[in-house]
């Protein structure tokens, strides 16, 4: 792993949605990218050092049937729009992570046109993998991605695959990209993306890429294919139904999980994307988005928060067409266009991530259970030999919970710190109340 990734957070964009985007491809470019650019203040305020984009690449429709993996999809503008992005971000120091969907293209991909047109024994059917038989159209069965009609699966053991991905990878790493995020990376046989990243990492030894894997074996994976790391799902499921539940215990058991995988990577942390319902509409109770937020960013691993998520934006994904619709809404021309009650989520974003800065160690952090009820929890978050502890109170009453070797408050609702008679140190937390505290003199 690289040195800027260690104190790297992400804000994390779904682009076509972000700039207001057409839902299909229509005649013209459409000069787009620049709303993107007259929002990097705004996530360099937030205390973003990266942006991790959704797919920019020419598509048919949501970005993820891709078409042309070298053009920026003209809904977004063109090369000279992604240049200009790049040097912006730059000039803010920002690093920009690009999304790559290279298990399956759109049917509109010209090679499978051409298979399509030239036959199952041409060699631009050889990019793809016939299953037999015929299709709905009539036409060959070719493999989809999880049964997507749209999504023609790639065949993985061509070579011809193999030389084309690593030479999109490569193309926009030279271009200024910082790294790669690897869609639907489980679903593509791990030998060939250690084919293909050992190819790109000679070129771009310093680029981030990791993979989305929603489930399974993350440390195998990551072994096997040489990611930098994977989308850690298991932790953002754990955060907000333990929450809901007001059982920590299901936490408790995720950070001990979490705690093995940082020993072989570092995960890629959230509690929202552009895949899954809104945090703010997800929880039962929106003064838990504190708590949530509060563990992410302690908690070792690689922080993305998804635009909106820092505003408290609402939307719940819909198993249906259209149902992503709620979760990638376009926004406003300038930040100073969002809603009034969205700014206290935000500065509650930007405390947090100013902790995370200050602290930047906590990129491998393991947790240590100081004290565990089902409402309430203290954990340790211990690396390098320093020590902040994260304190929740899910009841609507007062607790007094351990905190040993407190010193400071850094942030959140901790009335108080007091030394007992046995010299121990404990906190006074409100109804619903959360903190993190220094064990260091300030």
């Amino acid at each position: 792993m690289t040195h800027w990734i260690d104190s790297a957070i992400f804000w994390h964009i779904y682009p076509l949605g972000f700039v207001g985007a057409e839902q299909r491809v229509h005649a013209g470019i459409h000069h787009r990218l620049s709303h993107i650019v007259d929002w990097l203040d705004y996530a360099v305020a937030l205390g973003a050092s990266g942006l991790l984009l959704g797919p920019i690449f020419a598509s048919s429709t949501h970005g993820y049937d891709t078409i042309d993996h070298f053009r920026i999809d003209p809904r977004l503008g063109d090369d000279c729009d992604f240049d200009q992005l790049i040097m912006e971000a730059r000039r803010r120091g920002l690093k920009v992570i690009l999304d790559g969907v290279f298990n399956h293209v759109g049917r509109d991909f010209p090679l499978f046109r051409a298979a399509i047109e030239n036959g199952t024994a041409s060699r631009a059917a050889s990019w793809f993998r016939l299953l037999g038989g015929k299709d709905d159209t009539g036409g060959p069965a070719y493999a989809t991605f999880e049964g997507h009609h749209a999504l023609v699966a790639l065949n993985h053991d061509s070579s011809d695959v193999t030389a084309y991905v690593t030479s999109v990878m490569d193309h926009w790493l030279d271009r200024g990209a910082s790294g790669w995020r690897l869609d639907a990376a489980y679903a593509v046989s791990r030998p060939f993306w250690k084919t293909v990243l050992m190819d790109v990492r000679q070129r771009h030894p310093h680029a981030y890429i990791f993979g989305e894997v929603i489930h399974g074996d993350y440390n195998g994976f990551v072994t096997a294919t040489g990611v930098d790391g994977v989308t850690q799902y298991e932790l953002w499921k754990a955060i907000w139904s333990a929450i809901n539940d007001c059982n920590l215990f299901e936490l408790q058991w995720a950070l001990e999980r979490h705690n093995g995988f940082l020993e072989r990577f570092v995960p890629l942390t959230f509690v929202g994307n552009h895949d899954v319902t809104r945090l703010a509409s997800r929880l039962t109770d929106e003064r838990h988005i504190a708590h949530a937020l509060a563990i992410l960013m302690t908690v070792g691993g690689m922080p993305a928060i998804y635009a909106g998520d820092e505003q408290a934006f609402r939307g719940v994904k819909e198993n249906r067409a259209g149902g992503d619709d709620a979760i990638r809404p376009a926004f406003p021309a300038r930040p100073e266009e969002l809603a009034p009650f969205g700014w206290p989520i935000y500065r509650l974003h930007q405390q947090l991530i100013g902790v995370r800065r200050r602290h930047p160690w906590l990129v491998r952090a393991k947790s240590r259970k100081v004290h565990l009820t089902a409402r309430q929890a203290v954990w340790a978050m211990e690396a390098n030999n320093q020590t902040i502890l994260v304190a929740l109170n899910l009841r609507d009453g007062d607790a007094i919970l351990p905190a040993p070797g407190a010193k400071n408050v850094l942030a959140g609702t901790a009335a108080a710190i007091t030394t007992e008679l046995d010299r121990s140190t404990a906190i006074r937390l409100p109804g619903y109340g959360w903190a993190v505290l220094s064990t260091e003199k300030q």
